[in-house]
């Protein structure tokens, strides 16, 4: 999946995208100023990316917050900066400090994982997880990851991640649409969804096991 062009996007979209790009002129709220610990948990680092203009996707910087309490570093960025950040992840694990990377991304900033993951793979950085938080648009997975999970409201916008040739890696499609108060603005502040995504980043750094959305609020595809 090819990051979008936004000549061809419906106008609903495209606008609030344009409106982005003026934004990154403008100052950023990031995690990158937070005291963190010199060495990371286990050699991890969090890598997230926000939807656009920076305001519908707040509640990353909630997680953010409650990994960094666990001593795990995190970044949050805009999604209009992936390959920047993609490249960083690269300069981070090439140099040793970083050996895990996890991805995660709200709306807009989920649509584009499916490119970083590429990107990185190219830049020949492993990709251990990446967990996507509906994304409105149509994407497919062709690079290689340790798993993938894509959250997204079936009854929506919210839209599957497809396997396309050549990806290697586990893939979940995960429907979320019974999630108590889970909507497209709200899923990154959901408490349940967010236990969730610290969860599946905790399994990994860790080794515990995630806390499970139950199975009544759930479904895997």
């Amino acid at each position: 999946m090819k990051f979008f062009n936004l000549a061809r996007v419906p106008g609903r979209w495209w606008k609030p995208a344009a409106m982005a790009l003026l934004l990154l002129s403008l100052p950023v709220a990031s995690t990158a100023g937070r005291t963190t610990p010199v060495q990371p948990a286990n050699g991890a680092k969090v890598y997230m990316l926000r939807g656009v203009l920076n305001i519908f996707s707040l509640g990353l910087d909630d997680i953010a917050a409650k990994l960094e309490a666990q001593g795990i570093p995190v970044d949050v960025t805009n999604y209009l900066g992936w390959s920047g950040v993609a490249d960083e992840a690269a300069a981070d694990y090439r140099s040793g400090r970083v050996k895990t990377v996890i991805l995660v991304g709200h709306s807009s900033g989920a649509t584009v994982l499916p490119d970083m993951v590429e990107r990185l793979n190219q830049l020949g950085v492993p990709v251990r997880l990446v967990i996507g938080l509906d994304s409105v648009f149509r994407t497919s997975l062709s690079g290689r990851v340790g798993r993938y999970i894509n959250y997204y409201i079936g009854n929506g916008n919210g839209e599957p991640v497809a396997r396309a040739r050549g990806m290697h890696g586990e893939l979940d499609n995960v429907n979320v649409q019974n999630v108590p108060g889970v909507g497209h603005i709200t899923i990154e502040k959901n408490e349940i969804m967010q236990r969730r995504v610290i969860g599946d980043i905790d399994s990994v750094v860790f080794g515990s096991r995630p806390r499970e959305v139950s199975a009544a609020h759930a479904v895997v595809r």
